[in-house]
């Protein structure tokens, strides 16, 4: 799948408009058919089915739908699950890039990974109020590893608010069938998918909201290697170590990193000269000596390790050319030139178009950032940005998007804000809205921290609670 392109002077890109708000309507009905049409033929090859669970209990609609994000077959699922009922779809902005009245159709909102959007919730509520329900993917980014990725913090207060059930979808076999690191080409895996009541509305109303993050966060614990080896999926595609350097950029044996290479059915270092094999069932075994780690994602979770290591050291840091390109509508993704991307302690630092372009993104702005593999067919990316304008950064060096979202996560959970998000409490403003609720003695570094990281706020207030 591609996207449009257009080559544009920066200057030129900052002239144009940013798109109005427009709310959600629910799906036109044919429109969801063809989506079920289209779907059959991926479906079939898969020999998809699906069960359900305590569906009885979450009655008629409308409902948020929390679904993993495994591949793209992931809205084909969806059609279906739930044809013909009506809902709308929470997905990331760029996907209307070329297409906005197509995906408007579908009932889709756009929205904005990992950047703070006010107009987002407004939007759901919108959509529930015209008896649609809302599917969402609570991850936002698609797993590299095959294993949940961090989740948004409070999601209990969303559901509370909200006040619907809430359903899950939890698939099995999607991330088998095409992993992003293998260039999303096609394996021969029976696809299935769970379907159940996570939290009725009374369970909601009656949980605190600890209870129901706990709860969520249980949900979407799985492990795609692990369900493949404990139940003998077998992929036997000659193509299925091919690009698995992009999730294991680090030689487990010699420690050099960017000297990796997934090719055929083998994993091996330039630098050492280790080599694995990878097994039908999704295994690393050693061609000689000792498997360091025979599961994917203990590797994957050993990097991290060694990237937050290199944090607590000050050694973390990456300078990589990039080709730029940038968000600013839904027309096109606007190729603007080159520059430098620069990751650090410090953050994001992107420069470039001969000195016109200059954008900095502390580690506080948001939890995690969006990156992706391949993407829409143009290369690896690391997206980074804010409510007016995304950056896509398309690394023209050997650099892992990996290791920097790695990274933007361990820098975001060291630097941890005192207090939590909370609802705009009426004492200050009537309306929707969110806060961010401390003690009063955590005032000054609760404004200072978000000073630092460029977050927009419209004050502090200090309340006296009775």
């Amino acid at each position: 799948m591609k996207i449009k392109i257009r080559k544009l002077s920066y200057e030129q890109v900052l002239q144009k408009p940013k798109p109005e708000n427009k709310p959600p309507r629910p799906p036109k009905r044919i429109f969801q058919a063809l989506v079920r049409f289209l779907a059959r033929k991926d479906l079939k090859e898969t020999n998809f089915t699906y069960t359900e669970k305590r569906m009885e209990e979450a009655g008629e609609g409308p409902w948020l739908i929390l679904m993993n994000h495994s591949c793209f077959l992931d809205l084909e699922i969806a059609s279906a699950i739930f044809y013909p009922k009506s809902y709308c779809i929470v997905c990331t902005s760029d996907g209307f890039v070329g297409k906005e009245w197509l995906m408007r159709q579908l009932g889709c909102i756009p929205t904005q990974k990992f950047v703070s959007d006010i107009n987002l919730v407004k939007d759901m509520e919108t959509a529930l109020k015209q008896n649609a329900s809302l599917l969402m993917y609570p991850e936002a980014s698609y797993s590299f590893d095959g294993c949940a990725t961090p989740l948004p913090s409070h999601m209990g207060r969303l559901f509370k608010r909200l006040d619907v059930p809430v359903v899950s979808v939890h698939t099995e076999g999607a991330f088998a069938r095409d992993p992003l690191y293998n260039g999303l080409r096609k394996r021969k895996v029976k696809v299935s998918a769970t379907v159940s009541c996570l939290l009725t509305r009374e369970e909601i109303r009656e949980k605190p909201v600890e209870e129901l993050d706990a709860i969520l966060e249980r949900e979407f614990t799985y492990d795609s290697f692990a369900w493949q080896r404990d139940n003998g999926v077998e992929i036997n595609e000659p193509f299925r170590a091919d690009g698995l350097e992009r999730i294991l950029f680090r030689c487990a044996h010699c420690r050099t990193e960017g000297q990796m290479k997934g090719r055929g059915t083998k994993l091996y270092c330039h630098a050492c000269g280790k080599q694995y094999e990878m097994t039908p069932l999704g295994q690393l075994q050693a061609v000689s000596g000792e498997t360091e780690f025979p599961h994917i994602p203990d590797w994957f979770r050993w990097e991290r390790e060694q990237v937050r290591q290199e944090l607590l050291d000050g050694t973390y840091s990456m300078d990589i050319p990039v080709r730029i390109g940038v968000m600013v509508d839904y027309k096109a993704i606007y190729m603007v030139g080159r520059g430098r991307l620069q990751h650090n302690a410090d953050g994001f630092r992107l420069e470039g178009c001969n000195g016109k372009l200059s954008y900095t993104q502390k580690p506080l702005a948001s939890y995690s950032v969006y990156s992706d593999y391949y993407w829409y067919e143009i290369g690896d990316v690391i997206c980074i940005g804010n409510k007016d304008r995304l950056y896509y950064c398309f690394p023209e060096s050997r650099a892992s998007v990996a290791k920097i979202r790695m990274a933007a996560e361990e820098l975001f959970r060291r630097a941890g804000l005192p207090g939590r998000m909370i609802p705009v409490p009426s004492q200050i403003a009537a309306g929707c809205g969110l806060a961010w609720k401390a003690l009063p003695q955590e005032r000054d570094a609760l404004c200072t921290a978000l000073d630092t990281a460029t977050v927009g706020h419209n004050g502090c207030f200090t309340l006296e609670m009775y």
